[in-house]
């Protein structure tokens, strides 16, 4: 199973899922699930191939809905769900194909849709750094900067760096090998008639009024909203604002 990390108690509601991006993991959302907590249990995931998870040969949305399904069951049979761009994607399939484990959903910042864009130079640049002359995080990435310019997105990956172990935790070759299956979105039949929001981030172009059509028809219950000011990464940017929004889908209703 998935490792999981759990924030409070709340014997009356399901937990809330909260299901990150590629190359994330559960720690990155520790703030806010923390935040959350003060009303409901909140449980965070390491997907498979990354961080504490196991790894494996396939990174289908289809595995990872199924492995998100046995998380739920073995936290009780339900559960709110929020995920954030890959993760999204593995909450639609997993509401589409195992409806009644899931109360509500929230999908953040990403569509039920193909996307062009590959994440492979993100790879090719962890790879690039020479592990074994990086003693500190700060020495992996002056490493890391001969190849992403963006000091944010470092510091995304550099969270998945054990400096001690010298390795990513991150099952790169496999997400590389994947990734055609990772910005892509699967065939897929069924609907889901729960309550629904998709949330994006203003300035980001994820989520399209062309993807409304099939969004509707997949999700006929959905609601769009967005977060002024945000990007992709709308719970880093804007997380007040992202906190809100959760708080007044999953937890105020």
């Amino acid at each position: 199973m998935l490792d999981i990390q759990s924030h409070g108690e709340d014997a009356n509601h399901p937990p809330i899922l909260i299901v990150h991006g590629l190359f994330g993991s559960g720690r990155n959302w520790g703030v806010i699930a923390k935040r959350l907590s003060a009303d409901r249990r909140v449980v965070t995931v390491d997907m498979r191939n990354h961080g504490a998870s196991p790894t494996s040969d396939s990174h289908s949305y289809f595995d990872l809905a199924d492995d998100l399904a046995e998380v739920i069951t073995h936290l009780g049979g339900q559960a709110d769900v929020i995920g954030h761009s890959m993760g999204g994607k593995a909450a639609m399939i997993l509401a589409l194909k195992h409806p009644d484990v899931l109360r509500r959903l929230l999908v953040a910042d990403i569509a039920p849709v193909g996307y062009t864009h590959s994440q492979s130079s993100l790879i090719e640049a962890m790879r690039a750094v020479d592990l074994s002359k990086a003693t500190t995080r700060s020495e992996a990435d002056a490493q890391l900067a001969a190849y992403v310019d963006d000091k944010s997105i470092r510091a995304f990956l550099l969270q998945s760096l054990d400096v001690r172990g010298k390795t990513w935790r991150l099952n790169l070759d496999v997400l590389d090998r994947e990734m055609d299956k990772i910005v892509g979105f699967p065939d897929i039949t069924g609907q889901f008639t729960g309550p629904t929001l998709f949330l994006a981030g203003a300035n980001s172009d994820y989520v399209r009024p062309e993807h409304r059509p099939l969004i509707k028809s997949l999700f006929p219950s959905a609601k769009q909203a967005k977060i002024p000011g945000a990007g992709h990464w709308l719970h880093a940017e804007k997380p007040r604002e992202f906190e809100a929004a959760v708080r007044t889908f999953m937890i105020e209703t």
